[in-house]
């Protein structure tokens, strides 16, 4: 049997690689999954169902096909799922037929109540697992409480106007949103993409294979010169808190000085406030005036970047994370959401912790379909973290 101490320290590839050479079964991880559950979870509120006779008959399927020589990428990997969104939804369908097993519903806010970010159980709010006084983000609270509380190493999320990278940056894990429209959006608007909370990169990357078939290797140049990246802290309209700049900075910078990117300074990407056109395109009121205009600006202004650069480096949220009495006026999607209407795919990885120890997530941004790109150098930028003094 597999300790739940054990399990929680496992990535999904770890269990995924034991699981597929016979090493481990699926029904111990999913027992040790569901212990851990049992262990952790009343002190972060992360789930609001848990499917233990569910999780133990795919994880008996998982096994039998293992068994038969079936290669199953994601061999036994538990997951949670984001309450709303369900277990037969496209994306924890195909993680399913990966050899996935969901093991219960993980949080997200009521609706009507603007723009909070946290989750809600029968219990109360999630909790941070950093700090039980902290929230832990939003929409796809629950799923980065558990991942970044060992309770499952994948969750999946949607990011509509950054709902996965938000979470993500403020419990100190990976949170991945891919191109708009590579996976079919959560809402008629299209600006809610499936995206995917991890504790590693290359479980993200893992997620992104298994969801998206012959998911896009958009061929590159052969130079080995280091990438050009734009660092910018506000986009031109956010209000961001000087300690969640320092931080993300010092993570930017350490790939510059590790010769990773090139930071060029002489890029500036200045953005209109897409506020209003982002709450339009929500309500369908698109063609209301003065939205076109915003959303063409901000198009051109991104191409005219992408030129001249292959990714933007920003901080994930303009502020660290709050109380459970919530943000107030302050708007924690202004430096994600822009790319929910543009559509370029976004990564939120751990930059490092403000003076007070409260997360700060670096967000990356690449051109559309260069998911493949964007991983790597996300993945690079976690190494450059942790290895810093």
């Amino acid at each position: 049997m597999i300790s739940t101490s054990e399990y929680a320290r496992l990535s999904a590839l770890d269990i995924a690689r034991l699981v597929g050479n016979g090493r481990r079964t699926a029904v111990d991880v999913a027992g040790a999954a569901l212990g851990c559950i049992g262990e952790r979870d009343a002190g972060v509120r992360a789930f609001t169902e848990v499917w233990g006779e569910r999780a133990l008959a795919q994880a008996a399927w998982v096994d039998a096909q293992v068994a038969e020589g079936v290669r199953l990428p994601l061999a036994g990997v538990p997951i949670g799922v984001k309450a709303g969104e369900g277990p037969d939804s496209y994306q924890n369908t195909r993680l399913a037929a990966a050899g996935c097993v969901p093991v219960g519903a993980t949080s997200m806010p009521r609706g009507g109540r603007g723009w909070q970010t946290y989750g809600h159980t029968d219990r109360g709010p999630t909790l941070n697992p950093f700090n039980p006084a902290w929230s832990p983000g939003g929409s796809s609270a629950g799923s980065a409480a558990a991942v970044a509380a060992g309770m499952v190493p994948l969750a999946s999320g949607s990011d509509g106007a950054g709902s996965v990278r938000i979470p993500a940056a403020w419990c100190g894990v990976v949170g991945f949103k891919p191109t708009n429209g590579l996976l079919p959006a959560r809402d008629r608007a299209g600006l809610n993409s499936p995206g995917v909370l991890a504790r590693t990169v290359a479980d993200a990357r893992a997620y992104l294979d298994a969801v998206v078939d012959g998911a896009p290797r958009v061929a590159v140049s052969g130079s080995v010169a280091p990438p050009v990246a734009v660092w910018s802290a506000t986009l031109g309209h956010a209000d961001t808190d000087p300690s969640v700049v320092a931080v993300a900075r010092r993570a930017a910078d350490r790939l510059a000085e590790g010769g990773l990117v090139t930071l060029d300074e002489g890029i500036h990407l200045d953005l209109v406030d897409p506020a209003p056109a982002w709450t339009a395109l929500r309500a369908g009121t698109a063609d209301a005036e003065g939205i076109g205009a915003i959303t063409a600006v901000n198009d051109a202004r991104l191409a005219g970047c992408f030129e001249r650069a292959a990714v933007i480096l920003t901080p994930t949220t303009p502020y660290p994370p709050h109380g459970h009495d919530g943000p107030g006026a302050r708007m924690n999607v202004a430096l994600t959401w822009a790319f929910n209407i543009s559509g370029h795919p976004a990564i939120s990885v751990p930059a490092g912790n403000t003076r007070e120890g409260r997360p700060v997530g670096l967000q990356l941004v690449a051109r559309p379909h260069r998911e493949r790109e964007l991983l790597d150098l996300a993945d690079l930028a976690v190494r450059a973290t942790r290895s810093a003094p």
